[in-house]
């Protein structure tokens, strides 16, 4: 896609969502983390409940260690997949303890050595909680960059390479926002509101 192009979909996108900004409730990096581990196939609403009671109590690499997998499986189970989540979540807050002297690592190859940490939840907890320069690629982000043109890809790792390549670097972290805010409020995966989207002049799924 033309660089002009990308810059009248960004601006565009940029005014239509100002506000755009994580919907995860978070304090700290590891509790971002914790919250990004959990909301893998689950809504971030969900997500919020579940993590408004166990951070109460668990809200540290150390605190959380004080459960055991069963327990906060109890805490998590209605974020759906909880066995592997509680494992990841309990396998990262021991090598953040024991590597990273309790503190959730900055660098994004640091991130991705902690276990249950892929690279989408690496871009998220670098780009949110440490200010890098990161596009994570959630079912949102993958379905309206490809929809739009701003991306070609058929795997997350695709889509990232394209979007990167598409949009200046320091604007990564607000397009992953606002292209979310997109998916969520207009381009839907089954009934895209094309008729009402602001976009559709520029999009190649609406001008096929």
């Amino acid at each position: 896609m033309e660089q002009q192009k990308v810059n009248l979909i960004l601006g565009e996108l940029a005014k239509l969502y100002p506000e755009a900004a994580p919907a995860l409730k978070y304090r700290t990096p590891y509790e971002l983390l914790v919250a990004v581990i959990l909301s893998a196939q689950c809504t971030d609403e969900r997500v919020n409940k579940v993590t408004a009671e166990l951070f109460k109590k668990h809200n540290t690499p150390r605190t959380m260690l004080e459960l055991t997998q069963e327990e906060l499986e109890k805490y998590i189970f209605s974020c759906g997949f909880y066995r592997n989540k509680a494992a990841h979540i309990l396998s990262a807050s021991r090598d953040i303890m024991e590597r990273y002297g309790g503190e959730v690592p900055k660098e994004h190859a640091e991130l991705k050595t902690l276990a249950g940490v892929g690279q989408k939840t690496a871009n998220v907890v670098y780009s949110v909680a440490f200010g890098g320069d990161a596009i994570a690629v959630d079912t949102h982000v993958f379905r309206v960059s490809n929809r739009l043109g701003l991306a070609h890809g058929n795997t997350p790792e695709k889509v990232e390479k394209d979007l990167n390549a598409a949009i200046p670097k320091e604007l990564w972290s607000k397009a992953h926002h606002y292209l979310i805010y997109h998916g969520r409020r207009v381009c839907h995966s089954q009934k895209p509101d094309c008729k009402n989207c602001t976009l559709k002049e520029w999009c190649e799924y609406y001008n096929k």
